[in-house]
């Protein structure tokens, strides 16, 4: 399937450059990773998931390849950018290109890093870049990210009761939150991980929700879509239960799937063309 992406947005100084370079910090090799563009502003972030560890162990897989999400680094978002305002017209037009949006709210006051409005006034701050995008006909799943650097205290529920959609709380300093955020990023693009495992590798492949087998095959390249004949699978839990393959297959736990079959998030796929 083509590439994803998260876009990580948000005013100015509100922490989104240490929360990309946080992720980054996590970045995986791109040549594994067909269309890839290397751009600085681009991170291709693994998805933890402890079931690729399990499989790999169990095949003894020589190489281990994580699913990925794409995170892109958008510069800061000011007031006035859906007429213009700043380099509007280029942050939207980057926004435009992503399939889901993490929102930045900055939480924490500290006088050495200016507020762009000169006050912290998170759901302010929230209601300035809701209307930016609004303005520019932008409507895609956001998830928004309160970043608790330097916070005292705790954020209180009165607060997080009039965020406008589901939220983390992620310190980018420390890094806490980050697997969870990547986690959530992967649920708010509508994607699944299904697995191939064998002596060579075990890999976690993504495909959308709800995709039926040659959709989800195409994802390995497009013969498993176009020459589509059947696919063999079994669930992770019944495949780890067995011990093995061949194990799984002599209890009749490896089923013969066609065409119409839905992929479902933990299958281990085998395509036949």
């Amino acid at each position: 399937m083509s590439k994803l992406s998260v876009g990580i947005v948000g005013l100015p100084n509100v922490g989104k450059s240490t929360l990309f370079n946080a992720l980054t910090n996590k970045s995986v090799p791109a040549e594994n990773y067909p269309f890839c563009t290397i751009d600085p502003s681009v991170g291709i972030v693994p998805v933890p998931d402890e079931r690729l560890e399990r499989l790999s162990a169990l095949s003894r897989s020589k190489k281990t390849i994580p699913a990925v999400v794409e995170f892109v680094d958008i510069a800061g978002l000011v007031k006035g950018a859906s007429e213009g305002e700043g380099l509007g017209n280029k942050f939207l037009s980057n926004i435009r290109e992503v399939d889901a949006i993490i929102e930045m709210v900055r939480t924490f006051e500290d006088p050495d890093i200016i507020h762009v409005h000169e006050k912290v006034d998170p759901l302010f701050d929230i209601e300035i870049i809701n209307l930016e995008l609004e303005a520019a006909d932008i409507k895609k799943p956001t998830l928004y990210v309160l970043n608790t650097s330097e916070v005292s205290g705790q954020i209180s529920q009165e607060f997080k009761s009039k965020i406008p959609g589901p939220y983390l709380e992620v310190d980018p300093i420390f890094g806490t939150g980050l697997d969870q955020l990547i986690n959530e990023s992967y649920k708010l693009l509508n994607l699944i991980t299904f697995f191939t495992t064998g002596e060579d590798e075990s890999r976690a492949w993504t495909t959308q929700r709800d995709a039926t087998a040659p959709f989800a095959g195409k994802s390995i390249h497009t013969d498993f879509q176009e020459k589509f004949i059947r696919a063999q699978v079994v669930a992770y839990e019944d495949l780890v239960s067995a011990g093995s393959m061949a194990k799984a297959r002599e209890k009749g736990l490896v089923r013969t799937e066609g065409k119409e079959y839905i992929v479902q998030d933990g299958d281990v796929i085998e395509f036949l063309i």
